[in-house]
């Protein structure tokens, strides 16, 4: 059987190979090399790239033996590419392209060589662009997708780590983004994996969230600008786009597409909630800019919440918290591509970087406290936080590895209630009471091991929050982008571009978060951009509604995942303690969201089965 003929079945993945005749990578290139459609050589012939990309995706130059290559949704020329090939030759180290990879625009792959043979693989600063990698022989190999990299390695499942995947109501970061297999890992956002010409890889960091110093009617204007170019290096060229139009975040980037002179066509999801009103919004918008086509997906025509569980068989690189709502989330994509459209704007991403977080004040207590104080009140009064349980998170100076030990102790307590504040590193993260108390244990044994060696995303509970929470939900569309490949469209979230989410994050925290206004940032970048009948709009359509109707409805399909578990057969569920709650009324918010990660990898894992992996 060959288990690597599933990669013809993959729309998009790469290969990056180190320029050397070990043995383990020419097994690699053996078994890759028949479902690959592209291929870009070292000096030697031997491949560097080798894959499948969309036609256009890549850009590479050329110097000397240097080469640099751009793979994703980017606006690169080739003289660029080589330009940069250029300094990578004359320096002879590709650490000189930090400077390129913060200036282009777009969401891709860094993809290098230096004159001496030596690599350099990165993605951005957020986890769409995600880079695995892994020893073969004497050398080491990456990859976009870390299940094309365990399979072409021969490597197996580990249990243990599949185990973190069940994590659930929280993050922990950095366990969140360990790959199930053994000896595949993951390179850390906003950092590069380095491989030199002797075979050791290396990682180190190219990244890091700017000093938030900008006062918000500068910022503004740099965010719209950032925006809007990132919003254009997708849509130039194409005769339409498809896009999301719903909520504040999404309606700017229609908008944004507008102003660049594409035309649009928009989609807009109706919800059962007879309070939610983007319908409403949407059609004001559409009346205002006069140019966009436009459909609305009433609700009663698109799929609930549970509801497909029973045909979900796409292979994703690993468990997606999106597999309970797949085809919802898919509705408005695979009508876009039906319409013949080759990308598809979304708005994702705006929540974390234009509300922000609240565990900003946690640092702002203590350097501004009287505007700290004020928005303490606020929030309090918004959220019905508890005011002891503020104080004491006030007052929490762990460090991230203290808390993160702390998290590994309490894995089997309750979620937190929706009366506590969101002032620590993080949401503390659970395993469901129906996981074995050996899955349980495994996970503490992990998180208890990272801890003494992993340092936050950034220094302060508030930045490091955003960029966790960033790179978590970012994990949406990557798994978005490979469901949607198939179809031959592009799944796209400018608002996770560096250059956007840089220049959001620039601004002063005071500003950019506060309870006092609806997404300062966004109502002021948007003028001139967004019709003012829609700019200043205030609300948010929930979508619990949806989940809620379709545990009802779809209850017995849920149910039946507690047949024959994949999961119970590993000893990580326990299924009739996980059967006893499904049958229960459960709340939303607070109980039916524990399901969705024990959902994700039960599904992942028959969807491995069907295809004999």
């Amino acid at each position: 059987m060959n288990r690597c003929a599933f990669l013809s079945d993959i729309s998009t993945w790469f290969l990056v190979l180190p320029d050397t005749p070990d043995e383990a990578v020419e097994k690699i290139v053996a078994k890759a090399r028949p479902h690959a459609l592209q291929v870009i050589s070292h000096p030697s012939d031997r491949p560097w790239l080798l894959g499948r990309w969309p036609e256009g995706a890549l850009t590479v130059g050329g110097a000397g033996d240097a080469r640099v290559a751009v793979l994703g949704e980017h606006a690169v020329t080739t003289a660029e590419a080589t330009r940069a090939a250029e300094t990578v030759l004359t320096t002879g180290s590709p650490d000189v392209l930090d400077r390129f990879a913060a200036a282009w625009p777009g969401s891709f792959h860094l993809l290098a060589r230096s004159a001496d043979a030596s690599l350099r693989v990165q993605g951005g600063v957020v986890g769409v662009r995600r880079v695995f990698h892994a020893r073969a022989g004497s050398t080491a190999v990456a990859c976009d997708r870390a299940d094309v990299l365990a399979e072409l390695l021969g490597t197996h499942l580990d249990e243990e780590r599949l185990a973190l995947q069940l994590l659930a109501m929280g993050l922990t970061y950095p366990l969140n983004t360990v790959p199930p297999w053994r000896g595949v890992d993951t390179v850390p956002v906003g950092h590069q994996l380095t491989v030199g010409p002797d075979g050791p890889a290396r990682t180190r960091r190219w990244w890091t969230p700017p000093e938030p110093d900008v006062p918000l009617h500068e910022g503004a204007a740099r965010f719209a600008a950032a925006l809007t170019t990132a919003v254009d290096v997708r849509t130039r060229g194409r005769s339409f786009v498809t896009c999301d139009l719903g909520g504040l975040d999404s309606t700017a980037v229609c908008c944004a597409a507008v102003a660049g002179g594409a035309k649009v066509v928009a989609y807009t999801v109706a919800l059962h909630d007879p309070l939610a009103d983007d319908t409403v919004w949407a059609r004001r918008t559409v009346e205002a800019l006069g140019v966009v086509e436009h459909h609305v997906l009433e609700a009663d025509h698109v799929p609930l919440t549970f509801e497909g569980l029973d045909t979900v068989d796409e292979l994703l690189d690993a468990p997606s918290a999106m597999a309970v709502d797949h085809s919802r989330r898919m509705s408005v994509v695979r009508a876009a591509a039906e319409r013949g459209s080759g990308l598809h704007l979304t708005g994702i991403g705006g929540d974390e970087l234009l509300s922000g977080g609240a565990a900003r004040l946690h640092h702002m207590v203590r350097t501004r406290p009287r505007t700290a104080l004020r928005h303490l009140r606020g929030y309090r009064a918004k959220y019905r936080w508890s005011r002891r349980r503020m104080v004491g998170q006030l007052v929490d100076r762990r460090s991230y590895s203290t808390w993160l030990k702390q998290v590994a102790t309490d894995l089997g307590e309750p979620p937190s209630s929706a009366d506590v504040p969101v002032l620590q590193w993080a949401e503390p993260a659970r395993m469901p009471h129906w996981t074995t108390p050996e899955a349980v244990a495994a996970v503490r044994r992990q998180i208890l091991a990272a801890a003494p060696v992993t340092e936050a995303l950034a220094p302060d509970h508030g930045a490091h929050r955003e960029l966790a929470t960033m790179e978590a939900i970012s994990r949406f569309v990557r798994h978005m982008g490979q469901l949607a490949g198939p179809w031959g469209i592009v799944c796209s979230a400018p608002y996770y571009d560096t250059q956007v989410v840089e220049a959001a994050l620039a601004i002063r925290p005071w500003e950019r978060i506060t309870p006092w206004r609806y997404k300062p940032l966004i109502v002021e970048a948007m003028r001139g951009i967004v019709p003012e009948v829609s700019r200043a709009r205030a609300t948010k359509a929930n979508a619990s509604l949806e989940e809620e109707v379709g545990l009802r409805e779809h209850r017995v399909r849920l149910l039946a995942l507690c047949e024959d578990s994949r999961l119970e057969r590993l000893g990580l569920i326990d299924t009739a303690v996980l059967r006893d709650w499904c049958r229960r009324p459960l709340d939303v918010e607070t109980e039916s969201a524990l399901l969705h990660t024990t959902v994700a990898c039960e599904l992942w894992l028959r969807a491995r089965e069907a295809r004999n992996l």
